[in-house]
């Protein structure tokens, strides 16, 4: 098949997500299309099926906002009618689905008819897509979309309680590459940051306050005054100043180490004994999937997605949010010696079941029957 695959080419969820998936489709030899205004984070290698086409908006004094939304639809009808393309793979509700609209609209004038799946990540849907200003397009173009799929169950059943859903949607969990998400022998850097052998506790986020890292520095805080541990923060953003000045008053920096963006996140994983992810709302949890394909256990909240992937008392423990007292508990019953292998082995076994190779099939089937459909339609 020929995909085009449009997306966020940022850190985000959804980003990785789709370049991810676009990399394992071109290995299988499908040739995938990126159509995007700069070149995907994690497209890092070259495979000759993988080609990124940019999307350039020009600037006029006419406009106070750059209309993106118009240049990513003119890119659209170009790859689509220069590279013959099967379908648009659509990922982030916004402004990716009404782009892909008016995209399939222009191309109907030429002849040309091209299916357009949407994937449903989490905050298009959970946060953006509830706000007043976008909604009516929001519900307009995921109905006008030909597929659509969502991370999990609970994104879905979110989608449909707040939009009128026309459409079916198919739940297409996110995946793990475990060829490069994988505990790797990193003793020398776990020696320098845990010389007395402390236990390693690690958080990767965009420190946005949905991540709730405060809880986070306060679940490491308690913890620790048990057991001699470190924390690592992987990740930057708006909450960072603070969570710094936070842990000057709690007399703890000295044991936590700000690490910043990572794009080798696997390497600090390899090195932990557990993850912790508070957040208020994921839509699934993917950094999560991560730390359990590196053989680290999780302590979450409940929140969304996430009890589909950490399971309570196995591969971890989940909470309800903002329950740092619980999460505690949790956290020291995981890091007994006597427990923790145990649930090491618990978060690989279940980072398994979302292995690539078994989720790619499920994407192949799905853009093949949409394109049946399409073709039945004609």
């Amino acid at each position: 098949m020929r995909i085009g695959i449009v997306c966020y080419p940022t850190f985000g969820g959804s980003g990785v997500v789709a370049t991810e998936l676009g990399k394992a489709l071109a290995l299988k030899g499908h040739q995938v299309h990126f159509i995007t205004y700069s070149q995907p984070a994690r497209l890092d290698f070259f495979n000759q099926n993988l080609f990124y086409h940019e999307v350039f908006v020009p600037t006029y004094p006419l406009f106070q906002y750059a209309p993106y939304e118009l240049a990513l639809s003119s890119k659209m009808v170009d790859i689509v009618k220069f590279e013959k393309l099967d379908v648009l793979h659509v990922h982030y509700a916004i402004p990716h689905a009404s782009a892909a609209y008016m995209a399939k609209q222009i191309l109907k004038t030429h002849g040309v008819n091209i299916p357009v799946i949407t994937t449903l990540h989490g905050t298009d849907i959970t946060l953006v897509g509830k706000d007043p200003s976008f909604e009516p397009v929001v519900t307009f173009s995921i109905n006008q979309s030909d597929g659509v799929t969502a991370v999990s169950s609970s994104l879905r059943d979110e989608t449909y309680a707040y939009f009128q859903i026309e459409k079916d949607i198919k739940v297409i969990p996110n995946f793990i590459n475990l060829e490069k998400f994988k505990r790797q022998k990193k003793e020398h850097f776990r020696m320098a940051i845990s010389p007395n052998e402390e236990k390693l506790l690690v958080h990767t986020s965009n420190f946005r306050s949905v991540k709730r890292v405060e809880d986070v520095i306060r679940i490491f805080a308690a913890v620790r005054r048990q057991i001699p541990s470190k924390l690592l923060l992987v990740g930057d953003g708006p909450d960072r100043p603070r969570m710094e000045k936070l842990c000057r008053e709690l007399k703890i920096c000295h044991d936590v180490r700000f690490l910043g963006k990572m794009e080798a996140v696997e390497e600090v994983l390899s090195i932990a004994d557990l993850f912790l992810m508070p957040s208020e709302k994921e839509s699934f949890g993917l950094a999560a999937l991560e730390a359990m394909a590196c053989e680290v256990p999780v302590v979450s909240s409940n929140a969304g997605g996430i009890p589909e992937l950490n399971i309570h008392g196995v591969t971890g423990f989940t909470s309800a949010v903002g329950d740092v007292e619980d999460m505690v508990k949790n956290a020291l019953i995981i890091l007994k010696d006597e427990n923790l292998a145990t649930f090491k082995a618990n978060a690989l076994a279940r980072a398994h079941e979302f292995d690539v190779d078994k989720i790619l099939p499920q994407y192949e089937a799905y853009y093949q029957s949409v394109i049946n459909e399409q073709l039945a339609l004609l």
